[in-house]
C-alpha cells in the first residue's frame, strides 16, 4: 500500500497519505465546526460533532503514523489526544439524555 498513485512534482500521493491526510482534514474541521456552534449560541459551545470529528480524525491520522509512515512520534502526538475524544464521546452516549452538548466551565458558566 506504499505504491505511489502520484507523483506531483515533490508531493508523492500513496493510499495512506491518503488517510492521512483525510484524518487531518477531519481533526481540522472540528474547528471551524465549533466556531459556527460558539457564532450560532453567542457564547463558547462544544458540540458533539467536536468530539465525532476528533475521535474519527484521530483514527485515521493514527492508522496513518502506525502503518503508513511508522513514526513513533506522529502516534504518541495522536494516541494521547485522542483518548480525551473517545472519553468525551462515551460520557456523552452514556449521558445523552442530560445534556446534547458538552460545555466549558462548571455550574457558573451556564
Amino acid at each position: 500500500m506504499h505504491d505511489a498513485l502520484a507523483d506531483l512534482h515533490l508531493l508523492t500521493i500513496t493510499p495512506w497519505k491518503i488517510i492521512g491526510l483525510l484524518g487531518t482534514l477531519l481533526f481540522t474541521a472540528r474547528w471551524f465546526v465549533q466556531f459556527y456552534a460558539t457564532k450560532k449560541n453567542k457564547k463558547v459551545t462544544v458540540p458533539m460533532a467536536f468530539w465525532y470529528l476528533s475521535a474519527s480524525g484521530s483514527i485515521l491520522t493514527l492508522a496513518y503514523f502506525i502503518w503508513g509512515k511508522n513514526d513513533s512520534v506522529g502516534i504518541i502526538q495522536t494516541a494521547f489526544p485522542m483518548l480525551v475524544s473517545f472519553y468525551n464521546v462515551f460520557a456523552h452516549l452514556k449521558h445523552k439524555d442530560t445534556a446534547e452538548t458538552v460545555k466549558p466551565g462548571g455550574p457558573e458558566d451556564n
